[in-house]
Parts: structure tokens; C-alpha cells; sequence
């Protein structure tokens, strides 16, 4: 497992500050994927509601408050592919 994906798992694991209602999944290619969902955050690549992409600088900005979730979908930065209204949830949660 990299680097980048234990400390996303870390960080979100406080920001979520116990679980979350639905199965998300973030991608960061070429570094893996992390779940999150009721019992919490993990890295794994199965299925969920919805899964968010972004490159590792991006979503790490994302973490530190760098960059307002919604804008970097707006921008391109982060995809979505699945239920919307669970990734706004999520974003609501990270921004």
C-alpha cells in the first residue's frame, strides 16, 4: 500500500469521526483506492454508491482544506461516477 493512500485513510478516518452512511470510494490512479462506508475507512477496491477520482495532489488538497470539493469537480480536477447526491453528502463532510 502507498504512502499517499495510508495517510488519506488516516485523515479521513477523523474527518468522518465515525462512519458513513452509504459505500464511497476514492481513486487515486496509480497510488490505489480507499472505501468508506458505516464500519469506516479502509483501503480496497470494491464496489460502492459512488466512487470519486482525482489525481494525488488534487485529493490531497482536497484533505487539507486546500480545495472546496465541489469546485475541483467543477474544474475538472475530481470525477464522480455514481449516486450525486452521496457525493455531495461526502463533500459537505470533506469541504
Amino acid at each position: 500500500m502507498s504512502d499517499i493512500i495510508d495517510a488519506a485513510v488516516a485523515a479521513l478516518t477523523e474527518k468522518l469521526n465515525g462512519g458513513f452512511d452509504g459505500v464511497a470510494k476514492f481513486v487515486i490512479p496509480g497510488e490505489g483506492a480507499i472505501m468508506m462506508d458505516g464500519a469506516g475507512v479502509r483501503a480496497g477496491d470494491d464496489d460502492a454508491d459512488v466512487t470519486l477520482t482525482a489525481d494525488a495532489d488534487t485529493f490531497r488538497a482536497i484533505l487539507e482544506g486546500d480545495l472546496n470539493p465541489t469546485m475541483a469537480f467543477m474544474t475538472g480536477k475530481l470525477s464522480v461516477d455514481g449516486n450525486m447526491g452521496l457525493a455531495m453528502k461526502l463533500g459537505s463532510v470533506l469541504g
